[in-house]
């Protein structure tokens, strides 16, 4: 029985549709061969459509009618096309369809199927590379942004001819055809026309070959205008030595000085002068105006040449002048001062029985009590030749004992804030006649805390006498007439290396109309010493580097170690001796016999090596220090200035070797400022890049014990 056939099911056709959609979405493995098979049909398949177009758009007149109604062979056509398609008609083989040449599109299939050339000569892709094409096409995306550059053109620019700028040998145009131009003649510069920097025998040469010249080129006026002209350059060469234009400042006398000298003296020993009325520094002693006895004590003493400060400052004080002296550390500030001050009491009456207790004719303050016994001990060089009595005030002394250096009365009293005013408060000193006022490192003494102290002693001193806060005040000689009797003006003075603002505040207050004395770049270190730095970190490692450092033989003592606490300097000292070196150590915790019999063997050479805090940092004065080890880094800038101004003194020579550590970090910063400014130190490529010295730190500073 025959089966009948079903319906087809609608749900079934759309089911079995969407199965085969599924299976053409996924992605089929398809070998090689099949693959080449399908790119080659392809491209056939595309081949015959150009092909077919071309041919449907040809014009009628075109196509190949033959002419007895078969299409075996074409109609000749007529005009340009038929000039163009000579060559097709002389071949003879023939496509009946599209009118091509069977022989050449033979042979330009076969040239596709090997990927060989065409008739142009570009090289037709393989089937293999274009199917690969095709397959990356479609699972990578098609490729944007391809470059177009050709090596080949790229070749063909850089071969090709640039101008050049330069002239060959042959093409130059300016060859000399006398020989006058074959001898070129050196530049003279006459008259007027001199170069820069030409010495004065440069310059009567130039004149000589031009007066020659002239002889030469006029023989019948050129000896006249030669000895005319030579007469005039002598005389202004004498006009010149006449008003002090043709030499150095140095070659003349003081009454040939002229303001331009003047400034370039100042420019040369860095001296800068702020107030009305200063007068020119000094140029030596015999120019200073000191007396005779005092010049001859100066002599005496070894003071060859005056330093900046004593240049600057002695002039202005010996007319009176209130004066602020801004200087750094170890520039002779002490004599700067000193000298003046015993031209002032040469002029005040001696002290007699009624008038010794009546209290000094000057007064000194220092903030340590080293400096208080360095002043003094350089105070009775040039006082005791003049016949005036020096006493110091300072603690660790009984009271008893200074009292009895007071019972006959001192022309000079040099002190400590502290304990001058414990010898006021119990009446052993008074200030009724003391005129001259002296505070040396006032920032110093501001620092320690002495603001206080130096305020009490500044307002016991006679009111009577004050200068007045006018014009008048920078009058020389309205300062330095007698008020009656033996009265004078008070003279203050201060001498400081930074201004801060308590120190400012001190000088508004007590000083009127000063004239303020700058030498070099105030903050910064001598150009004198020369600063190297190095990290290390650890204690072992720094004792270690400083046995290397002594024992290379290149420093001779004596020599100063730096720490920053007081234990450290026992221990730092017992290292150092087991080293085979001598070595002393001066704290705030050693007693003042102590202090003065440490610096006393260090100063006569009997020990190598002193270890000190910040106490010995400033104002302390060691002869012919060669090296200063910071062996802990100083916790301010300034402490380290100070601390390295102990060698390189007095025109001298000097190295200051610092050791750093992470604790540093504060003031690395001004550490590579003032390396940087210092001309014969460097900064190491460690400090250099380290993070903490490319910006200023904002933190305070830490407490360093003395």
């Amino acid at each position: 029985m025959q089966k009948r056939k079903q319906p087809l099911d609608l749900e079934e056709i759309l089911r079995k549709k969407k199965a085969e959609a599924e299976a053409a979405a996924k992605p089929r493995f398809i070998p090689k061969a099949e693959r080449e098979r399908l790119a080659a049909e392809k491209k056939r398949k595309e081949e015959e459509e150009k092909v077919r177009k071309v041919a449907d758009t040809r014009p009628a007149n075109n196509k190949w009618q033959a002419a007895d109604g078969n299409r075996s062979r074409p109609a000749v056509p007529t005009g340009p096309k038929a000039m163009r398609q000579t060559n097709t008609y002389e071949n003879g083989d023939y496509d009946s369809r599209n009118g091509r040449n069977d022989r050449n599109d033979r042979n330009d299939r076969s040239d596709r199927g090997k990927g060989g050339k065409g008739k142009t000569g570009e090289k037709r892709p393989a089937a293999e590379d274009a199917e690969a094409a095709l397959i990356r096409a479609r699972y990578m995306g098609p490729e944007m942004n391809q470059s177009t550059f050709s090596a080949k053109k790229k070749r063909q620019r850089t071969t090709e001819k640039k101008f050049n700028f330069e002239w060959d040998p042959e093409e130059d145009t300016s060859q000399a055809f006398e020989a006058i131009y074959g001898n070129r003649a050196e530049p003279t510069f006459f008259g007027r026309g001199t170069l820069a920097g030409f010495d004065d025998s440069m310059r009567e040469e130039n004149l000589r070959k031009y007066a020659q010249s002239l002889r030469e080129r006029d023989p019948e006026h050129g000896e006249e205008r030669a000895r005319q002209l030579l007469e005039m350059a002598q005389r202004a060469k004498e006009r010149a030595n006449r008003n002090g234009l043709g030499y150095h400042w140095s070659e003349k006398k003081l009454e040939e000085m002229r303001e331009r000298d003047w400034r370039i003296f100042k420019e040369d020993y860095g001296i800068a002068t702020k107030g009305g009325q200063i007068p020119n520094p000094m140029r030596n002693w015999q120019e200073s105006g000191l007396p005779r006895r005092l010049l001859e004590t100066v002599s005496a003493v070894g003071y060859d040449e005056p330093t900046p400060i004593q240049r600057a400052a002695i002039p202005i004080a010996l007319q009176a002048r209130d004066l602020i002296g801004v200087a750094v550390t170890g520039s002779g500030k002490t004599a700067a001062f000193l000298l003046p001050l015993l031209v002032y009491i040469s002029e005040l009456p001696t002290l007699t029985e009624i008038t010794k207790n009546d209290g000094p004719y000057a007064l000194i303050l220092a903030p340590t009590r080293e400096l208080v016994q360095q002043i003094e001990t350089e105070a009775r060089k040039f006082a005791d030749r003049l016949g005036f009595t020096v006493v110091s005030l300072v603690g660790g002394h009984a009271l008893e004992e200074q009292a009895f250096a007071l019972r006959n009365g001192a022309e000079i009293i040099v002190a400590t804030p502290g304990r001058l005013v414990d010898c006021i408060e119990r009446r052993l000193v008074v200030l009724s006649q003391c005129c001259y006022i002296i505070m040396d490192e006032a920032d110093r003494m501001i620092d320690m805390g002495f603001e206080e102290s130096v305020n009490k002693i500044l307002d016991a001193l006679p009111v009577t006498n004050e200068k007045p806060d006018t014009e008048e005040a920078e009058n020389a000689q309205l300062m330095s007439r007698h008020l009656g009797g033996k009265d004078r003006y008070r003279q203050t003075m201060m001498y400081t290396a930074t201004m801060p603002p308590a120190v400012e505040k001190i000088a508004k207050k007590y000083l009127r109309r000063p004239a303020i004395v700058t030498i070099g770049n105030v903050g910064e270190a001598v150009d004198t010493v020369e600063q190297r730095v190095e990290f290390i970190a650890g204690e072992d490692r720094r004792k270690k580097r400083l046995q290397e450092i002594l024992s290379s033989g290149d420093f001779a003592p004596p020599i100063i170690v730096f720490v920053n606490i007081k234990r450290n300097c026992d221990a730092v000292a017992r290292e150092i001796k087991h080293m085979g070196f001598s070595a002393v150590t001066l704290h705030g915790s050693k007693t003042q016999e102590q202090r003065e019999q440490a610096l006393a063997s260090v100063r006569s050479g009997a020990t190598d090596v002193l270890v000190a805090t910040d106490l010995a940092g400033r104002g302390i004065d060691v002869p012919d220090v060669s090296l200063v080890v910071n062996f802990n880094m100083s916790s301010s800038i300034e402490s380290y200035t100070h601390r390295i101004g102990r060698t390189g003194r007095a025109g001298k020579s000097g190295v200051a070797i610092t050791f750093l550590g992470n604790e540093d970090s504060d003031v690395l910063y001004d550490l590579r400022q003032m390396l940087s400014k210092s001309s014969i130190s460097r900064v190491p490529e460690e400090l250099r890049r380290h993070e903490a010295a490319q910006q200023k730190s904002n933190r305070g500073n830490r407490k360093i014990e003395n």
